[in-house]
């Protein structure tokens, strides 16, 4: 299987299955001398561990990270960063059914049609069990980021018909709900919400919205790997999202010319927006304000309630999944963003390295890439 690596000069490689005996990933190009904990790594795990609340899957994992490579007292190496993931609370006999049927909204068929063959215990390759990985490897891009005191920090805006009212927002309310939701009323309306689509065998969607800080100007580039286009693929690449925007996004289609450009002046020497409406970017390259985004996640398709599908001898048939499946995947996608997030930008930041001579020039003047 192709397209499991992400990036080019921080890259991220994941492998494992849903029910194997674990999944992990592989950093590489992270440079040496980073700050890197197994705290940092596992603060991240369990904000996506599952079985933490009602809402979730009850599978219980532990979700305990282990560094195999890459790490040496408490700094990375500037060699590859091996991650692994034990999966200990496997019920795979859950799935006996589904390996002649196919799930609707899920990858089961499209799977099928690809390899000829697919792992149908929870989904194998296509569940969401693989973004354990991402996060364990998100966690390194972020400590990288901090370094360069760029701060990442996503959290939900909408769950089903609940959206939070801009007023209320306080995004240290985010971390005090299991929904990271940075509105409590918000939040209650939104459980209340989800309890109903539990009773009655069904799954939700939502939307999560990132913030990223600190970011300065002249990352990305300008045609094809644009911030925005390698963002992008990074957060669609998380196998929920149905659709992403930045900064005004879709209600910039119906803004005057006038009314969505951002008015700049400069206070103190620096450049000042009056609006962001741009999300943080021109051209495909960061301005130096806060990027934001919002990344749209579809309800969880394998639910309790009864669906029309069809099986592996293409008869029609109806199916009620059974198994341990998360009637909200919104609240624990919410640091997958922040994983893929943080792994893009520091793939461009490292990339942005190189677009100046001077820049270059300094970097090697100063004797690090030299012995005399």
């Amino acid at each position: 299987m192709s397209g499991s690596r992400f990036g080019k000069n921080f890259t991220m490689t994941t492998w494992g299955e849903s029910h194997g005996p674990g999944v992990g990933a592989v950093v590489d190009g992270c440079p040496a001398g980073v700050a890197l904990s197994l705290r940092d790594l596992q603060k991240d795990m369990e904000r996506r561990r599952p079985g933490a609340s009602p809402f979730s899957t009850q599978r219980k994992e532990k979700d305990e990270v282990r560094i195999l490579s890459g790490v040496f007292h408490g700094k990375t190496t500037g060699t590859p960063i091996s991650l692994l993931i034990e999966n200990l609370d496997q019920r795979s006999e859950d799935y006996d059914e589904l390996s002649q049927i196919y799930r609707p909204g899920h990858a089961d068929y499209t799977y099928d049609q690809k390899y000829g063959i697919r792992d149908y215990r929870g989904g194998g390759r296509a569940s969401g069990r693989e973004t354990a990985a991402r996060v364990a490897a998100g966690a390194v891009a972020k400590a990288f980021l901090r370094e360069l005191r760029v701060q990442v920090q996503a959290y939900t805006v909408a769950i089903g018909n609940t959206r939070v009212d801009r007023a209320r927002v306080d995004l240290a309310e985010a971390a005090e709900n299991p929904f990271y939701m940075p509105d409590k009323l918000a939040y209650e309306q939104a459980k209340a919400e989800a309890e109903n689509a539990i009773q009655e065998g069904d799954s939700l969607g939502g939307v999560v919205e990132c913030l990223v800080s600190g970011l300065k100007s002249g990352v990305g580039e300008p045609v094809i790997e644009k911030l925005q286009a390698v963002l992008g693929m990074a957060i669609f690449s998380i196998g929920a999202v149905k659709g992403l925007e930045f900064g005004a996004g879709f209600s910039a289609a119906e803004k005057k010319g006038s009314e969505n450009n951002d008015a700049m002046l400069v206070e103190n020497g620096r450049l000042i927006k009056q609006s962001n409406h741009a999300g943080g970017s021109y051209g495909g390259i960061s301005d130096g304000s806060a990027l934001i985004f919002r990344a749209a996640f579809k309800p969880t398709p394998s639910i309790a309630k009864t669906q029309q599908t069809i099986n592996s001898q293409r008869e029609n048939v109806r199916i009620s999944v059974k198994g341990r499946h998360d009637p909200l995947i919104v609240p624990r996608a919410v640091v997958v963003v922040e994983a893929m997030a943080a792994a893009a930008l520091a793939d461009l930041i490292l990339q942005s390295l190189s677009s100046r001579l001077d820049v270059i020039q300094k970097i090697y003047g100063e004797g690090i890439l030299c012995s005399s």
